[in-house]
């Protein structure tokens, strides 16, 4: 459909400077929602700049209010929210660590969790009432969103769904969404207009499917926060997904979020119940295989980003603190620090 990518490589190299990146937590309180901004320098370490509003409203404090990823992401060159507690999204500028509000519109359901922008299309996944995907087209020279009237698709698991990600294919029209509650892995070919199209449903090879990456060949790598595992697929577009590495033990508890580097060649998960990082290595063939069951260790690891270039991993913890981890060109991690302050309830990162 003509979806605009420009796909990251790990170990590409930055530009010297005092600040070079950013990363991005979204503060998800009741009151009022806000994104946290901190500049990131070409050693991986973190300054807290700035509080810039959504203007809606989070889903309040808790360990993990939402039970998601994706509830903050980058595309087209614009920053996307969800305001669980005001069912609306919002679409900011960036202007290096400066954000700027531009739009906030309704999420077309009810507790947005997750949200994913491939070119100028956007879709949302919906937690609340009858789990649901809504789609936006994203006008850059108006700068703002606009709902696709009749894009909204129930999600095929309905009330008990318990969406965790939605997530675009990098290199064709798929849409997938992962299901806690029901095991499955949704998916969707987005037409040129942005419409998705009738859902296929693949079984998860494991027990609640929660984080999802699509590495640039096509390789679906999913967490599973009740196996403790890790599995992959092919994605296929119409065809229901094909199973590659069936829920490969990490020995570690509660894996919820994962990421997967620019090139396609090693995975991170955060594990929950163990307060570790691990680290995977994802084949040409797209299978996965454990490098290090424990790459990282943290307080109560609940969400994590890599850097543009896939240099850094940052790794958002309970604790309210987001810390730094340089990644290696053979996979493994080393600490470039920590910063706190971030509220408790805090959903969400996105790094640059």
């Amino acid at each position: 459909m003509g979806f605009i990518l420009t796909a990251n490589v790990a170990q590409a190299a930055e530009p010297e400077g005092n600040s070079i990146g950013a990363v991005y937590v979204l503060s998800n309180q009741a009151a009022a929602n806000s994104v946290l901004a901190y500049s990131r320098d070409a050693n991986g370490t973190l300054t807290y700049v700035g509080t810039y509003a959504t203007g809606g409203k989070g889903a309040g404090t808790g360990a993990d209010p939402l039970g998601s990823q994706g509830s903050l992401t980058l595309g087209s060159g614009f920053l996307f929210a969800v305001n669980a507690g005001s069912n609306d999204v919002s679409m900011f500028a960036i202007d290096g660590t400066k954000l700027t509000l531009l739009d906030r519109e309704p999420s077309g359901g009810q507790m947005p969790v997750s949200i994913t922008v491939k070119g100028f299309i956007a879709y949302v996944v919906n937690a609340g009432g009858t789990p649901d995907i809504s789609g936006f087209a994203i006008d850059p020279i108006g700068k703002r969103l606009i709902p696709l009237p009749g894009s909204r698709r129930p999600l095929p698991g309905g009330s008990a769904a318990q969406p965790a990600q939605v997530r675009f294919a990098p290199d064709d029209d798929e849409l997938l969404v992962t299901e806690k509650g029901t095991q499955l892995i949704d998916s969707w070919r987005i037409n040129p207009l942005g419409y998705a199209s009738r859902p296929t449903q693949s079984a998860s090879s494991g027990v609640t499917p929660f984080g999802l990456s699509i590495t640039n060949r096509g390789f679906a790598v999913v967490s599973e926060a009740g196996s403790g595992a890790v599995s992959s697929y092919r994605t296929n577009e119409i065809e229901p997904l094909e199973p590659l590495s069936r829920s490969v033990p990490l020995d570690q508890k509660a894996p919820c979020w994962l990421v997967t580097t620019g090139d396609g060649q090693y995975a991170y998960t955060a594990n929950a119940g163990s307060g570790t990082i691990s680290s995977l290595a994802v084949g040409p063939d797209g299978r996965v295989r454990v490098l290090n069951s424990v790459a990282g260790v943290v307080a109560a690891p609940l969400d994590l980003a890599l850097s543009r270039n896939s240099r850094f991993l940052y790794v958002r913890e309970g604790a309210g603190a987001v810390s730094g981890f340089r990644v290696a060109p053979d996979g493994s991690l080393s600490s470039v620090g920590t910063v706190t302050g971030v509220p408790a309830g805090a959903q969400g990162i996105v790094a640059r």
